[in-house]
């Protein structure tokens, strides 16, 4: 294994604790944590072992920080077809559940995931499949 070069800035470890206690998400969290580790002193096969990242990962989030900062361990936005169900749909959705399913012409009093896909389709001109919406109704729980 080649050894890693690397020069970090002065500031580097105060950014990193100041960063690990801001971040809200679980895979940039342990890769703050495991970069602040490595930054502290720590060899990176120690730190790959203690917090359970392949050696080559580790290396990789290491490199990014030192050339990139604290936006070098964010996630780049992959490629892919983007989320049918935006946020806005998702709140004209919200809404509808508290209306009454009668007024919307329903012959049931209680709404079915089935029945809010199609009133959402009626109004939005968005075709949404059941699961769609129940999983959005499960999200808001």
């Amino acid at each position: 294994m080649r050894t890693l070069k690397l020069h970090f800035p002065d500031d580097a470890l105060p950014t990193l604790d100041t960063f690990v206690k801001k971040t809200k998400e679980a895979r940039v969290f342990r890769r703050a944590q495991a970069v602040r580790d490595v930054v502290k002193g720590q060899r990176l096969q120690t730190v790959s072992d203690t917090l359970h990242f392949t050696y080559s990962a580790l290396r990789k989030w290491v490199y990014r920080f030192a050339h990139q900062g604290v936006h070098g361990l964010v996630d780049r936005p992959r490629s892919g077809r983007p989320p049918k169900v935006t946020g806005a749909l998702e709140k004209h959705l919200h809404r509808l559940v508290e209306q009454d399913p009668l007024e919307h012409g329903s012959l049931h009093s209680q709404w079915s995931c089935r029945e809010l896909a199609t009133v959402l389709a009626r109004e939005t001109g968005m075709q949404l499949g059941r699961e769609s919406v129940r999983g959005v109704l499960k999200k808001r729980r």
